[in-house]
């Protein structure tokens, strides 16, 4: 499957788990019906946090894709956790494999999968990113997988598992994608709005976001009965729900011919830049005062951390963003980056001589 042949942007879709040839075949022909599916998906491994959940068919339910993609004239792609599932998906004749976030997140699962391909020829490998957030994870499973020749490799971003509950079932922190792309840009990034969502509702709007970011594809859930499908069931919807939806996304281009619409983005530009200048040129004046706060610490022997100043800070600055129209979890974040530079500063004066 070379995605350069595909129109952006790629749609791949299917069943979260393959349960009966009839029910892939069924799911997979009406999403073929739709128009709208360029690779057909199903899980046969099924990685469980429970060992008493459903774990997947296994590899009986390898032909019924396989099958389903020859009948369909469509490709096909499965996950695969080990080098065992690589052979028998080698086997079944599969020549597009993804490796889920469970295996992404462990270097020596990855080393496994990577070992077992080496050598194989006419593949095309997609990477979830690792359930927790670690970019260097995520790069470093594609380095692997580069070192024993596989070179038609690409991202799939399905968010990722945090301690505290938000709206999605995996947070989508737009940002890490975003670094991984500037990293690899070569990469095609796939996003996997069923498993960031986690549920029906949140599957368009994640999708859209995802398009207004210029990824070159979706992996979304579809099942012929979603609310009786036997994993995931929340987020997966029927194959006509999965052709609406992707009909009602907006498709906007990366730049505009008209001279005009140009010109006017260069001079919106220019003053984003402007003030890009004026800021950084803040942030330089407010280092150069935590330095000299340092440097009178340091004198009184006073402690680099102040928690109540540092709870000040946020809760004046988060008030002053609210008057702006600015979100909390932006002001916080900002706070925290600049927070541990200047600590950082003043740990290196503290401990000078």
């Amino acid at each position: 499957m070379n995605i350069d042949d595909f129109k952006r942007p790629l749609i791949i879709s299917g069943p979260c788990s393959a349960e009966s040839e009839q029910q892939v075949y069924e799911t997979c022909k009406r999403l073929k019906d739709g128009g709208r599916v360029n690779v057909l998906r199903a899980g046969i491994w099924k990685p469980r946090t429970r060992p008493n959940s459903f774990e997947g068919v296994g590899a009986v339910g390898l032909p019924w894709l396989i099958k389903a993609g020859k009948e369909l004239d469509l490709p096909v792609i499965t996950e695969v956790a080990n080098a065992l599932h690589v052979e028998e998906a080698l086997k079944a004749g599969f020549k597009n494999l993804w490796i889920g976030a469970r295996s992404t997140v462990n270097p020596f699962t990855v080393q496994e999968i990577a070992d077992s391909l080496r050598g194989v020829e006419g593949l095309t490998v997609m990477i979830k990113n690792p359930i927790n957030p670690d970019l260097a994870l995520w790069i470093g499973a594609f380095e692997r997988f580069k070192m024993v020749g596989q070179n038609d490799l690409h991202a799939i971003h399905r968010g990722f598992s945090l301690h505290r509950k938000t709206k999605y079932r995996n947070e989508p922190m737009w940002e890490i994608p975003l670094a991984f792309k500037n990293e690899i840009p070569e990469a095609k990034m796939i996003c996997d709005p069923s498993h960031i969502a986690g549920n029906r509702e949140l599957l368009k709007p994640v999708s859209q976001k995802a398009l207004d970011l210029v990824y070159d594809g979706l992996m979304i859930e579809s099942h012929i009965t979603p609310d009786e499908a036997w994993s995931d069931a929340a987020q997966q919807i029927t194959p006509e729900t999965l052709t609406e939806l992707v009909n009602g996304l907006t498709i906007r281009s990366v730049e505009s011919s008209n001279e005009e619409i140009e010109e006017n983005l260069d001079s919106m530009r220019s003053e984003v830049n402007q003030v890009d200048a004026e800021i950084i040129q803040l942030i330089a004046t407010r280092m150069g005062i935590i330095e000299r706060i340092g440097d009178f610490k340091k004198d009184n022997s006073i402690t680099i951390l102040q928690p109540e100043r540092w709870a000040e800070i946020q809760r004046l600055q988060t008030e002053k963003g609210n008057e702006l129209g600015l979100s909390d979890s932006f002001i916080l974040q900002y706070l925290e980056v600049i927070h541990q530079e200047s600590i950082r500063r003043q740990t290196k004066i503290m401990n000078e001589g």
